[in-house]
């Protein structure tokens, strides 16, 4: 019995050692998390977005969004690297190039190519000719870690945001790094901007907790930008010099505003549709447990210790919003029982919402006049 005892302490004090000392990805930062409002207000639960069509991507996975081409046809970046072509009812499905890494964010230029975010590469290129071009993978000497979303300027200029500077989607994948980098809290995101002509990047913001989808306002003066991290959208400007965010909002300082504050989930892309509408997606919903952690680093590296299955990871929830640049909520579509994980994004084109989806084998569509939506007239 004493042998039997002296064995059983042994384990308990070789778990307690391994739960408090063995080494993790992450050096996690106390923060505080605000207190979660729940689905109330604009955010009342509801089951508007149950109505998706699903449309399947099979064999691939993860369209995690999704742009229309000046051909008028989807085209769509999945988890194995392809880019996928399809018609606008998701018929003629067809492979268009494959990066080698994890295609995120899509958008064109002016010349008609598709300019691709890559979180494994940097910012990429789909020239005519099929070929991929690199057109920055570093900034001031810096490597980019994680580009994640991309959006074309007017005048050329291609806003994108590099989500760590901390954690590498190389080492660790796309979602476990970014899982790491939230829960660590440090945030080293930034926005960045290349310049085609000059074949220049430079640096618009840092100080960012996981900066995820960017779009630019109506003027094109300033960039909404979801800090996946943070539970927010922010409006930052698009000057020449480099602002630090996360210093700015602490210090009321001019340059950089929280647009919506305290959401109910992590918020993922972000795009701009008809009629003053931007849409935002959430990839999970709020956790209680995550949040309480937010001001004990200790637990939340403990965590990171257990097995993966008993991680706090949120249960699948369909979610997507509308709002305005003045951030008032115009819609807000949801589906508890998430037939469509892990909604990314939307996607607003003619008339109908093309939903997009971390890791599903499908994309959802939903016709807007199906939730009350009609267009103005001209």
């Amino acid at each position: 019995m004493r042998k039997g005892l002296l064995i059983a302490g042994a384990v308990i004090a070789a778990a307690v050692v391994y739960l408090l000392a063995w080494p993790v990805p992450v050096e996690p930062v106390a923060w505080n998390a605000p207190k979660s409002a729940g689905y109330v207000g604009a955010h009342a639960r509801n089951e508007r977005l149950a109505q998706l069509q699903l449309v399947k991507v099979t064999p691939e996975v993860g369209p995690e969004h999704i742009v229309f081409g000046p051909d008028g046809r989807l085209y769509t970046a999945t988890l194995s690297g392809a880019v996928l072509r399809m018609n606008a009812d998701g018929s003629s499905i067809e492979t268009v190039a494959n990066t080698g890494g994890r295609p995120l964010g899509l958008d064109f230029d002016a010349d008609g190519r598709l300019v691709i975010a890559d979180a494994l590469r940097g910012l990429l290129a789909l020239e005519s000719d099929g070929r991929i071009r690199v057109l920055t993978d570093s900034v001031g000497g810096d490597p980019i870690r994680y580009a994640d979303a991309v959006m074309v300027a007017a005048d050329g200029r291609l806003v994108f945001t590099d989500a760590s500077q901390r954690i590498s989607p190389q080492q660790y994948g796309t979602f476990d790094a970014a899982l790491f980098d939230i829960i660590e809290q440090s945030c080293t995101g930034r926005v960045l901007e290349f310049d085609p002509a000059a074949g220049s990047t430079r640096i618009v913001a840092t100080g960012l907790c996981f900066p995820n989808g960017v779009a630019l306002t109506a003027d094109e003066r300033s960039l909404l930008v979801a800090e996946t991290g943070t539970y927010r959208v922010l409006k930052i400007d698009r000057g020449s010099n480099a602002i630090d965010a996360g210093k700015a909002l602490r210090d009321r300082a001019a340059g950089v505003a929280v647009l919506l504050d305290n959401l109910p989930g992590f918020p993922d892309n972000v795009t701009r549709g008809a009629d003053g509408r931007f849409w935002t997606g959430f990839t999970k919903p709020r956790s209680a447990a995550i949040d309480g952690m937010s001001g004990k680093p200790w637990l939340r590296s403990l965590t990171l210790r257990l097995p993966q299955v008993l991680w706090p990871v949120p249960a699948a929830y369909g979610h997507v919003i509308a709002f305005d640049e003045q951030g008032r909520i115009l819609l807000d579509l949801q589906d508890p029982a998430g037939q469509l994980p892990e909604t990314s994004g939307a996607t607003e084109h003619d008339g109908v919402l093309y939903v997009q989806s971390l890791h599903a084998d499908a994309f959802g569509l939903l016709p807007l006049k199906d939730v009350g939506v009609t267009p103005r007239s001209p």
